[in-house]
């Protein structure tokens, strides 16, 4: 008998967003603008969490932003209230900034 592993959603959608990067960039800007709308910031950081899992995950950002993984991975999810300056060095090492218009 041949059992198929089926896929996460979230292993779905990182495979998706490692195909199409643009998409991506979109996804964070309109989590971003949800943010700024209605103060949804936990949509904001599940977006740089997919994100992070997209290029390579916590350990990797660790390793080039000099940041705990652990503390990464909790200043990510959606029960905390990160530092800006974790967003920043989080953003910038994905190669993203924040834009004021």
């Amino acid at each position: 008998m041949n059992k198929k592993k089926l896929r996460t959603f979230d292993e779905a959608q990182i495979e998706h967003y490692k195909k199409h990067p643009k998409e991506l960039k979109v996804y964070i800007g309109v989590a971003l603008e949800e943010y700024q709308k209605d103060g949804n910031e936990k949509a904001f950081l599940s977006a740089l969490s997919m994100a992070t899992r997209v290029h390579g995950g916590f350990s990797k950002l660790a390793k080039a932003t000099g940041l705990n993984r652990e503390n990464l991975y909790r200043a990510l999810s959606e029960r905390s209230d990160p530092r800006l300056s974790t967003i920043m060095q989080v953003l910038n090492n994905l190669g993203l900034s924040l834009t004021v218009r």
